[in-house]
């Protein structure tokens, strides 16, 4: 069974750091390539960061320079550094597993970001 359980999410006074976690399991962690989304109130999911399962990274340009996305395959676990933060990153934040070999692409349930001002 396929499961990605995002962790690290809270509240946080706007210029602070978070980094938020998603432990994987039921797949072969190092063939996928794997994505940090994000969806505020009202807004259509978006992506934030992805890292490859060759480590090739992108951001989305909102969060250039002050998130960074890693991958431990070892502990199967993708995680997002969030530097810099600013009321307009409050979001529910997902982990995304895809490999287009196996057709396959999942999702876990989100952790809530909150950035005050």
């Amino acid at each position: 069974q396929v499961q990605l359980v995002e962790s690290g999410g809270g509240l946080v006074q706007a210029g602070g750091s978070l980094r938020l976690s998603c432990a994987a399991s039921g797949i072969i962690f190092s063939n996928y390539d794997m994505g940090w989304y994000r969806q505020a109130p009202g807004k259509q999911r978006e992506s934030v960061a992805a890292i490859t399962s060759r480590y090739r990274t992108n951001y989305a340009d909102s969060v250039k320079g002050r998130f960074t996305i890693s991958r431990d395959n070892v502990k199967k676990t993708v995680y997002l550094q969030m530097n810099s933060l600013k009321p307009e990153d409050t979001a529910v934040y997902f982990c995304n597993a895809h490999a287009e070999a196996y057709g396959m692409s999942t999702w876990g349930k989100g952790t809530l970001v909150t950035v005050s001002s």
